[in-house]
């Protein structure tokens, strides 16, 4: 089972702790991503990309290079069509890692800096949406990095 909102870990990044929306409404996962740049690497297509982990700051990004899964036209919830790359990254959701196919767009105006859609939760994980952190909360040195939000 998951809350609506949960405190995630991208163990390929390096990334112990991310706040999460669960989003059942989108398909694919969706990360925050800046600087993405693709690239051919021994004949298969790739992709760089950084990612700021904490709300609201640009702070400790971190550099990741993955090969490209896919290419997909995605429809925001503002109705704005968007061709995204899509690269396939282990989730650490509730105490389990799921691989989850993950589109890349820049979301510094969203609320959430990653959104975890209905393909990531196929694994028969349950969503609340009367709770929210059920895999934990992060350490509170890490929430107050993540601008005192909780």
């Amino acid at each position: 089972m998951t809350g609506w909102r949960e405190w995630v870990g991208l163990p390929d990044l390096g990334v112990e702790w991310i706040k999460a929306k669960i989003d059942t409404g989108a398909r694919t996962s969706s990360l925050h991503a800046f600087d993405v740049v693709e690239f051919e690497r021994d004949g298969e297509a790739w992709v760089r990309f950084s990612v700021h982990p904490w709300q609201a700051s640009d702070a400790d990004a971190v550099v990741h290079e993955a090969p490209v899964h896919d290419r997909r036209a995605v429809r925001s919830s503002s109705g704005h069509a968007e061709n995204r790359v899509v690269v396939v990254l282990r989730v650490r959701l509730v105490g389990e890692i799921v691989d989850a196919e993950m589109t890349l767009t820049n979301r510094d105006e969203m609320g959430f800096r990653m959104l975890i859609g209905r393909e990531a939760l196929r694994r028969g994980y349950i969503v609340d949406p009367a709770r929210s952190f059920l895999g934990g909360r992060a350490p509170r040195e890490v929430r107050q990095r993540n601008r005192g939000r909780s």
